[in-house]
């Protein structure tokens, strides 16, 4: 039988890649994006896929969604506001929280078998280092507080409840690390060293001394749908399980185009607030 599956946030850095990743399979596609959106990455699909239009998907109602998700039996939820220096602070993320809680109860409400939503990193206390999915959740920002809120709120929704067929929807959470790729926003660190690079102008980066787990965005798109597509149900951890330090990575970038010599490493200050040490497991 055909899998049928409904991806938000299709059109975002990580959800390009995982709709590339959904088009090599053998499935049916129902996409939910804002008006006007390019949306030619799904031409490979051997489904015409459905696209379904919206000014903001978190405003729409619990019956708005219950009728998008007819004939749905998968749910990826990538959809959120991620505004590079924006997103950890800024109050949208409780607008996300809630329409994402109306999507919850709409495939409650529905046939939809299976939820996968997408968690990150900052969930976790992070003086801990090096984190498996046991790892105590102890947010210090308003996303993180606001993915860690979510997750805890369906976690317990999804087991204590049933969708038409009578059965508990299946619940994953794919909690993403420190990613970098194609489509990334040019504010992002990868992004912004090539960047200043092709212009053959200094890249101004801290000491580069902080261990991170970093993960091609393209490798990450397929885990997710590999647990989208599977049975694996709670948390799970989108990540390298590699440690590699900032200055690694920069010297690896610069390396593309043979400057390293552009690298300033302490022409900015440490952030005193940030981890020395994140790492997945």
């Amino acid at each position: 039988m055909t899998r049928s599956v409904l991806v938000t946030g299709a059109t975002g850095f990580v959800g390009q890649h995982v709709l590339r990743s959904l088009c090599e399979k053998d499935i049916k596609l129902k996409l939910v994006a804002r008006q006007q959106t390019d949306l030619t990455v799904i031409d490979s699909n051997q489904f015409a896929p459905v696209i379904v239009s919206t000014t903001d998907v978190f405003k729409e109602s619990v019956e708005w969604w219950q009728r998008h998700l007819e004939g749905v039996d998968t749910v990826i939820h990538l959809a959120w506001y991620a505004e590079p220096g924006k997103y950890q602070t800024s109050a949208r993320n409780l607008d996300c929280l809630s329409g994402t809680l109306k999507l919850a109860q709409a495939c409650e409400a529905s046939n939809v078998s299976r939820f996968v939503g997408i968690g990150t990193c900052f969930e976790y206390d992070l003086s801990q280092k090096v984190l498996p999915v046991t790892t105590p959740l102890r947010p210090n920002s308003p996303y993180g507080a606001a993915k860690a809120a979510l997750y805890l709120a369906l976690s317990q929704f999804f087991l204590n409840s049933s969708n038409l067929k009578g059965k508990a929807v299946e619940f994953a959470w794919c909690r993403l690390f420190y990613l970098y790729g194609e489509g990334e926003d040019e504010r992002r660190l990868v992004s912004h060293i090539r960047n200043q690079i092709r212009k053959g102008e200094p890249v101004a980066l801290t000491s580069g001394t902080q261990v991170r787990d970093f993960m091609d965005v393209s490798d990450a798109a397929r885990e997710i749908v590999e647990v989208a597509l599977g049975d694996v149900q709670g948390p799970v951890n989108i990540c390298s399980r590699k440690a590699t330090t900032v200055r690694e990575l920069a010297e690896k970038v610069a390396d593309e185009f043979g400057r390293r010599d552009l690298l300033r490493f302490g022409a900015r200050e440490d952030n005193v607030i940030d981890p020395p040490y994140v790492v997945g497991e």
